[in-house]
C-alpha cells in the first residue's frame, strides 16, 4: 500500500524525469563521441577512447574559423535583439497606445513563420535592395527572428512583477531614474539574461535562414552540413559539448544568484519564546 501510494504521488515526477532523460540522450551521445577516435571519417560508432580531440579542438582550422564567426554573429545579434526587444517589451506592457494589439500580433509572426519562408523573404529583400550577402546580412536576419523571442521572454517577466515596489520607491522620493536603476532593472534582469541566452542559442544554431543569406560566409552549422558529405571531424562533438556545458554553467549561476537574492529578501521570523516580565 505504501509503494502504490508513493507511486500515485510521484508518477508525474517520474514521467518528467523519463522525458528529460529522453531529451538529454542525444547530448549524452555527442559528449561520448567527443572522446572517441573513429575508425574512419565516415564512421560514427564508438571505436576508441581518446583525449586528443579535447587537446586539439582546432585541428581543423576551417571549423574553428566557422565557430568564431558564429560566435561573433551571435554576440552582435544578441546585443541588438536584447536591447530592441527589451525596449519593445517595456512599451507594450507599461503603455497604452494605438495599434498595440496589432503590434503584439506582428511580434509573434517571426516565431510562427517557417524558417524557409523567412529565409527566402529576406533573400529577396536583400537582392532587390542590392545588398551583397555576407556577414552583416546574416546579422540582420538573426536580429529579425531573435527580437520576437526577447520580447516574449521579457514581457513575461514584466507581467509578473509587482508594480507596488516601484510605487513604494516613488513614495520614498526616488527619482524615475533611481527607481528604474535600483528597483525595476534588478527585478527584470533575470528575464533579460534569459532572453539574451535564448537569442544567442537561436542565432548560433540557425542554419536555414543563414544558408539563404550568408553568401560566402560560413558559420558553424553550415560547416557541419558541408562536412557531413566528406566526414564530420570528431572535434565538432567537442565544440557541441563545450557549448552545452557553458550554457548549463551560465543557467546554473543565474539560478544560484536568483536563489541567493530571494533568500536575502525573505522576512526574518520573530524569535519565539516567553516575554520577560517587567520588574514591578
Amino acid at each position: 500500500m505504501k509503494l502504490s501510494r508513493w507511486l500515485a504521488d510521484h508518477w508525474v515526477m517520474g514521467v518528467a524525469l523519463l522525458v528529460l532523460g529522453y531529451l538529454s540522450l542525444p547530448i549524452a551521445v555527442v559528449a561520448a563521441l567527443s572522446f572517441n577516435r573513429p575508425s574512419s571519417r565516415l564512421s560514427y560508432d564508438f571505436n576508441e577512447f581518446t583525449l586528443d580531440n579535447w587537446r586539439q579542438p582546432c585541428a581543423t582550422s576551417d571549423m574553428c574559423d566557422a565557430v568564431v564567426r558564429s560566435v561573433q554573429i551571435g554576440f552582435i545579434a544578441t546585443v541588438v535583439a536584447t536591447v530592441l526587444g527589451t525596449l519593445m517589451a517595456f512599451a507594450l506592457v507599461r503603455h497604452r497606445f494605438t495599434g498595440r494589439s496589432g503590434i503584439n500580433v506582428l511580434i509573434f509572426l517571426p516565431m510562427a513563420t517557417p524558417e524557409l519562408v523567412m529565409g527566402t523573404s529576406l533573400l529577396a529583400l536583400f537582392v532587390s535592395a542590392g545588398v551583397p550577402q555576407g556577414f552583416w546580412t546574416v546579422v540582420i536576419a538573426h536580429v529579425m527572428f531573435c527580437v520576437s523571442f526577447v520580447v516574449v521572454t521579457v514581457k513575461a517577466r514584466l507581467a509578473g512583477m509587482d508594480r507596488r515596489l516601484e510605487e513604494a520607491a516613488a513614495d520614498l522620493y526616488a527619482s524615475p531614474w533611481q527607481t528604474f536603476r535600483l528597483v525595476t532593472l534588478p527585478l527584470v534582469l533575470p528575464g533579460i539574461v534569459a532572453a539574451a541566452l535564448l537569442a544567442f542559442s537561436l542565432s548560433f544554431d540557425d542554419f536555414i535562414i543563414t544558408n539563404f543569406n550568408a553568401g560566402t560566409t560560413v558559420t558553424f552549422p553550415m560547416y557541419v552540413w558541408g562536412a557531413a558529405q566528406r566526414g564530420i571531424p570528431p572535434q565538432v562533438n567537442v565544440i557541441g559539448t563545450a557549448m552545452f556545458a557553458i550554457a548549463l554553467l551560465l543557467v546554473g549561476l543565474s539560478s544560484l544568484r536568483g536563489r541567493r537574492a530571494r533568500r536575502h529578501t525573505l522576512p526574518v521570523a520573530p524569535a519565539t519564546g516567553r516575554r520577560a516580565k517587567s520588574p514591578s
